[in-house]
C-alpha cells in the first residue's frame, strides 16, 4: 500500500541523518498515515480512507464532504 494521504497528498520524502562526525546517510520520513473510516452523511454511506493525521484535522476543519470534494480537485482522492 501506497505511503501517500488520500486528502492532502503528504508523501515520503528523503533526506539525510547527520551523525554526530558529520556523516550523511540517506534515510526517508515517512507521513504519520492512519487508516480510517469516515462516515459521509450527504450520501449515507461509510468512506475508508488512508489519511494523515494533518489530513483528520483537515477533515474536522472542513466536514468530510468539503475534503472529499477538494482532495478529488486536487487529484489525490480517486474514490
Amino acid at each position: 500500500m501506497s505511503k501517500v494521504c488520500q486528502i492532502t497528498g503528504k508523501h515520503v520524502i528523503t533526506g539525510n541523518t547527520v551523525s554526530h562526525s558529520n556523516i550523511k546517510t540517506r534515510r526517508t520520513f515517512a507521513p504519520n498515515l492512519q487508516d480510517r473510516k469516515f462516515f459521509i452523511p450527504e450520501e449515507n454511506k461509510w468512506v475508508s480512507l488512508r489519511v494523515s493525521t494533518s489530513g483528520m484535522r483537515t477533515i474536522s476543519k472542513l466536514g468530510i464532504a468539503a475534503a472529499l470534494k477538494k482532495a478529488k480537485e486536487k487529484g489525490f482522492y480517486k474514490g
